[in-house]
């Protein structure tokens, strides 16, 4: 199973990550609609660009061997 996963993102966590990030991006702009705040602080959103820029990068590295 784990096989067909990786061949689906064609062997890369960037492109599994990229496509994670627009499944979250698409729930999150549904979720929006709706006053959030009660269930999700504003800070939470900047901390999750934070954290999404960061993990970007690694895997990006990960997969440059030549950097």
């Amino acid at each position: 199973m784990w096989t067909k996963i990786k061949t689906f993102f064609k062997d890369s966590e960037t492109i599994f990550w990229a496509r994670l990030q627009v499944f979250a991006g698409v729930v999150f702009a549904t979720l929006s609609t709706t006053d959030l705040t009660p269930l999700l602080p504003p800070k939470y959103l900047t901390l999750w660009l934070v954290f999404s820029g960061v993990v970007t990068e690694l895997l990006r590295r990960r997969r440059a061997v030549d950097l």
